[in-house]
Parts: C-alpha cells; sequence; structure tokens
C-alpha cells in the first residue's frame, strides 16, 4: 500500500445500547482489519446492560478504541456525538450487533482514494439468529461500478440502492457539516438522500464485507402482529421530504419519486394493525387522503407493478377491507 494511503486515518463510529452479548463480535471484527491506521469510537448510549463497562475493557486493551458515554438518545444522538469526536479523515459507521469482514476498510479507502472519492460503498448480507444467510436485500453488481448521485437516487427511490451508513466509508468533511436526524427512523435515508446532491458519485464494490444481524426486537423487526414499529410512519414522511427534494435537484426523477411515495404508503398500509384503522389515527387518515388524491397517478406511474396498483387502488376505496384481505391472505400462506 501506499505511503499516502498508510498516513490516512479512519474514524470507525459504533453506536452502542444493550448489546453485550454481541459486541465482542462487532468490535473483534474492527480490530482484526487489514487495513490497521484506525480510531475506533465506541459511544454507549445509556446502556442498562454491562456493555459500557464492556467498551471501556476494549479502550484499555487497545489504543485505537476510545469509549464515550451519553445518556440514552437514539442511535442518531450517538452517530452524531461519535462524528463530533472523530479526527479521522474518513468515517465509518458499524452496528454494535453486526460485523464485517478483515479487508472491508482497506478496499473501501483504496477505492476512495483511487478515483478521489467522497463516498465509496461495500455489499452487505444479513444472517438470522440462527446463523443462516438471508436473501440479499440489496444485489451486489457483479464488479465494482461508479454510479453518478442522480443514478444513485434513482436506484434508492427504486427500492434497489443501499441507504445504509454502514456499508459506506465518507469523507469526514462532508460529515462535519451534516448530522443524522435525532428522534427519527429511517434516518439514513434521509440524511444520504440530503447529501447526494454533494457527492459527484458513489463507488459501489461487489464485496459483501458487512454483515447485518438480523435480530428480532430491534426498531424494525417484531414478531408482534399488535405492534406497530415507528419505522413505518417515518417512511411515509421521509417520502415525502424526498419527493421534494428531486423536485429541486433530481427533476427528471418526477415519476420515480412518486412511484416512491405510494410504495411507501402501500407498506404503511400492510402493516398497520386493522386497530388503528380509525378516524381518530390523524396520520392514518392523511395516507388515506393522499391515496384518494393520486389515483390517476396509481394508474398511471410506470414504475409501479400489476400488483402495486390494484393494493393501492383497493386501499384508496376501502382500506379496512384491503388490509382484512391482505391479513387472511397472510393467513392462509
Amino acid at each position: 500500500m501506499e505511503q499516502t494511503e498508510k498516513q490516512v486515518l479512519i474514524s470507525v463510529i459504533v453506536p452502542i445500547y444493550n448489546t453485550v452479548e454481541y459486541l465482542p463480535r462487532c468490535v473483534d471484527s474492527i480490530r482484526r482489519q487489514t487495513y490497521r491506521n484506525l480510531e475506533i469510537i465506541l459511544v454507549d448510549d445509556g446502556s442498562t446492560d454491562n456493555s459500557g463497562a464492556m467498551a471501556e475493557k476494549f479502550a484499555l486493551e487497545d489504543k485505537r478504541v476510545k469509549a464515550f458515554h451519553k445518556e440514552n438518545g437514539g442511535s442518531s444522538s450517538a452517530r452524531n456525538l461519535g462524528i463530533e469526536k472523530a479526527s479521522g479523515d474518513f468515517i465509518g459507521f458499524v452496528d454494535s450487533d453486526d460485523y464485517i469482514e478483515p479487508e472491508m476498510y482497506e478496499r473501501l479507502l483504496f477505492a476512495a482514494l483511487s478515483e478521489n472519492l467522497m463516498m465509496v460503498q461495500c455489499s452487505r448480507d444479513e444472517i438470522d439468529e440462527q446463523g443462516n444467510r438471508m436473501e440479499n436485500v440489496c444485489t451486489p453488481p457483479e464488479k465494482a461500478i461508479l454510479m453518478e448521485d442522480e443514478n444513485f437516487m434513482r436506484e434508492l427511490l427504486m427500492h434497489r440502492g443501499d441507504c445504509s451508513f454502514c456499508t459506506k466509508l465518507t469523507k469526514a468533511s462532508l460529515l462535519k457539516n451534516h448530522h443524522f436526524p435525532e428522534g427519527e427512523l429511517n434516518e439514513d435515508f434521509r440524511l444520504l438522500t440530503e447529501l447526494l446532491a454533494e457527492i459527484p458519485a458513489v463507488m459501489i464494490l461487489p464485496q459483501q464485507d458487512y454483515h447485518v444481524f438480523y435480530r428480532y426486537g430491534s426498531n424494525t423487526r417484531t414478531r408482534n402482529k399488535d405492534e406497530f414499529p415507528r419505522v413505518f410512519t417515518d417512511i411515509v414522511n421521509n417520502a415525502d421530504r424526498v419527493e421534494k427534494l428531486v423536485l429541486e435537484n433530481y427533476p427528471s426523477l418526477t415519476q420515480e419519486a412518486r412511484r416512491f411515495a405510494l410504495f411507501q404508503r402501500l407498506d404503511y398500509m400492510l402493516h398497520i394493525p386493522i386497530s388503528m384503522m380509525n378516524k381518530e389515527n390523524v396520520f392514518y387518515v392523511q395516507v388515506c387522503d393522499y391515496l384518494k388524491k393520486h389515483r390517476k397517478d396509481i394508474r398511471k406511474n410506470p414504475y409501479l407493478t400489476k400488483k402495486n396498483k390494484q393494493y393501492l387502488m383497493l386501499f384508496s376505496v376501502a382500506p379496512a377491507f384491503a388490509r382484512k384481505a391482505h391479513a387472511r391472505l397472510k393467513k392462509l400462506r
């Protein structure tokens, strides 16, 4: 590796909240990176288990590790504190129950410096609680590809792109001027879509170097049919934000943005508990009104599938009936 590359410092930020069972695997995978010039920032977000003490233990064992503690405020606030403390030229993120391959940051940094890029991305896979590899959420490219910001935005709007900052290495100067939105879920998508206009292109590597641990009990995963994770309201709000952003920066993607807004509302309607589908639920009423208002867009949008259109039209006419019918179909399967 060239001397200039060796001098580049990468800050890896790990927000931690009650993951003492998984934290050693996560941190060890970062410490074992083939690229050694790392600053590993562990941010204990008010854990009530031994995660904070374990973070301090790692800091004593490895001088590259720094442990910080704060009151519980969510992953975004922990990440923001990590960014504030980071002194690296590039910044990466690893969730405390996930883990990475040893070559991940060496590969990402080489790509970033070779092409003089502000952001590079590896591919990822997902592992369930039994250790089984799950179906790919994002299909890795066959070889490294350089994607301009507008094309990257299009992939996100078509639900083919990876919005996670955990798979990315980002120029620190870019993140120092921005923050993850606190008190929200789906925060990676929101920040990434806001940043894209400042990033001429992103390189995507084919190697699945980042391993997502699919753990029930996280913000977006639940086994209880009566629970309704807040992420389903946040994805609708973010769809509205990105639609406005697209009109300003990428007007050629207007149809894709409208498809995205409709699809996110379909996701909301397919998951909301039937008990919450009532006139007292203001957000639900707003979603229903949006679907009614945009029936023409539902019929005409070229990027919605036939099945998408059928569901959306049914929800725009008889939402409670459509939700009950969907629930019955799920039981039959």
